[in-house]
């Protein structure tokens, strides 16, 4: 896909969409019209959270779901990203996938600890491989305020070595009442993924509910 944004009628699949993230994303999506599915390692907990979210999601297996979906977006914990983008990774070829993971390593989330590829991003690029574009997003907005209607006032920024797709993740975080912003390539992902650890700290020393970023100054695009 080398479209600049998501069409009305492009099919988003979120995979992990069960958990906290994931469904977040897959509602606020949903709620903007967008088709979504929710995958899951279980169908019947997908289904079970499509229905009990509603705006019209749907849910599958993890796999059913990346091989339905135009653009996928991975959202399941450091800990699971190997297996579950083995698992997709068939029906990965020619797609974009959004990786949303962070390489917290329990107990120390409030360290940073970067996997030896230098960032989750790269890591899920390099098992993918060279036939799927991988982007990365959605690190550093708290699941449970993504989660309300609220308007979080969160910046996301987006990595990714080719620029159109980021374009469609940057679109999509927009669909989802934030506000994408482009971050530039792909290794840029582990100034992000980093952040999160410190963003956690912030939360504990601070006594935040949620701590995000938000880029200040007047951002004006270039134009290509």
């Amino acid at each position: 896909m080398t479209t600049n944004a998501a069409s009305p009628d492009t099919t988003i699949a979120i995979i992990g969409g069960t958990g906290k993230l994931g469904a977040a994303i897959g509602r606020r999506l949903a709620q903007a019209g967008r088709k979504v599915i929710l995958g899951s390692r279980a169908a019947e907990s997908a289904v079970a959270k499509a229905e009990e979210l509603g705006f019209g999601l749907t849910g599958m297996s993890n796999a059913d779901a990346a091989a339905a979906g135009d653009v996928l977006i991975v959202t399941v914990p450091f800990a699971a990203q190997d297996a579950t983008l083995a698992e997709i990774a068939p029906f990965a070829a020619g797609k974009i996938v959004c990786d949303t993971t962070v390489p917290l390593v329990p107990p120390k989330v409030m360290r940073v600890q970067m996997p030896a590829e230098g960032s989750a991003a790269v890591r899920a690029q390099q098992i993918l491989g060279e036939g799927v574009t991988v982007v990365s997003g959605f690190h550093n907005v708290a699941a449970h305020k993504l989660a309300t209607d609220d308007d979080i006032g969160c910046d996301v920024l987006v990595f990714g070595d080719d620029k159109a797709a980021r374009s469609v993740i940057v679109e999509l975080a927009d669909a989802a009442r934030l506000r994408g912003l482009h971050g530039g390539a792909l290794v840029n992902s582990a100034a992000a993924e980093a952040l999160t650890s410190v963003l956690i700290f912030m939360n504990k020393t601070y006594k935040v509910d949620g701590a995000g970023i938000r880029i200040t100054g007047e951002l004006i695009p270039l134009e290509d």
